[in-house]
């Protein structure tokens, strides 16, 4: 009798093996099933677009040296151009693969002379619903130039908040003329940073954007604040101020994850020649992809 007893039980007991090995194999081949699916919806909510935008009169051009760095240091091969028409239509030349890494953007304002930054951060939403809508891209960076800058700021105090749009990781300012461009709305020399970095007179321009911290609350948002000054006395880059530049921090507080501020100088800190200027393209790079 006990001797039954005990192999029948080791009967059940390697049944009870044999099942628990059939359903883990059926369970383990279902889950593989969902895994490749899953690895790619991954992948696409990893895929990270960067813009880069160009300042008043320019174009792509004045993105391309910064754009060919990241290339030859091998962040991606995929960059298209975004061109906003006149009336805010988005067309795309070139295009980017789907599951590419690290696609780069490149905006080009047919009107590049409009100086209606509202109306240009209209421009800029164009541009990411259309990546989002057309590339599935969920979050992104942005690189701008000089008045660029204020578009962007604009962009994200007038639709930061709307959860439809990309969300932004880290933004890249270049010669920012956030509270003034010398000889346009602000002498040389005419505004200084007080010691909370508050400007001593703010334009009505910077007054509209008093709102912008409370925008950057809690998303994690990388600030990386580039000016330059030819050390003249001006205390500027020849065209913007560095009070001007800086005056971002007082905007942002204590709102974005960091905020770095670079200052380069002599020559090659020249307003324009900030874009050309190979030690900015390396700070940007290492900035945005940790290359």
């Amino acid at each position: 009798g006990k001797m039954m007893k005990s192999k029948s039980s080791a009967m059940v007991f390697i049944l009870i093996i044999i099942v628990t090995l059939i359903l883990s194999a059926v369970l383990c081949s279902r889950q593989s099933g969902k895994h490749i699916p899953s690895s790619v919806t991954q992948h696409q909510h990893k895929l990270v677009a960067t813009l880069f935008m160009h300042g008043y009169g320019g174009s792509e051009k004045s993105e391309r040296f910064m754009v060919n760095q990241a290339v030859k240091k091998g962040v991606t091969k995929d960059v298209m151009i975004a061109k906003v028409s006149r009336n805010g239509n988005v067309t795309f030349i070139g295009s980017i693969d789907k599951n590419v890494k690290n696609p780069i953007i490149k905006i080009e304002i047919e009107n590049n002379l409009n100086g209606h930054f509202n109306e240009k951060s209209r421009w800029i939403k164009n541009v990411l619903s259309q990546l989002k809508s057309q590339y599935n891209i969920n979050k992104f960076n942005f690189v701008a130039h000089s008045m660029g800058n204020m578009s962007f700021a604009y962009y994200m105090n007038n639709y930061g908040n709307d959860k439809y749009l990309p969300h932004l990781q880290k933004e890249v300012n270049i010669a920012g003329t956030y509270n003034g461009v010398l000889n346009l709305n602000e002498k040389i020399n005419e505004i200084n940073l007080e010691r909370n970095g508050k400007p001593n007179k703010m334009n009505d321009d910077f007054k509209k954007l008093l709102s912008l911290k409370e925008v950057y609350k809690d998303k994690n948002i990388d600030v990386l604040n580039i000016y330059g000054d030819i050390q003249d006395g001006t205390h500027s880059d020849g065209r913007v101020s560095n009070s001007s530049s800086k005056s971002l921090k007082y905007l942002l507080g204590n709102s974005p994850k960091s905020y770095t501020e670079n200052k380069f100088t002599g020559k090659t800190a020249q307003h324009s020649q900030l874009h050309e200027n190979k030690n900015i393209a390396n700070d940007i790079i290492q900035f945005l992809w940790n290359k």
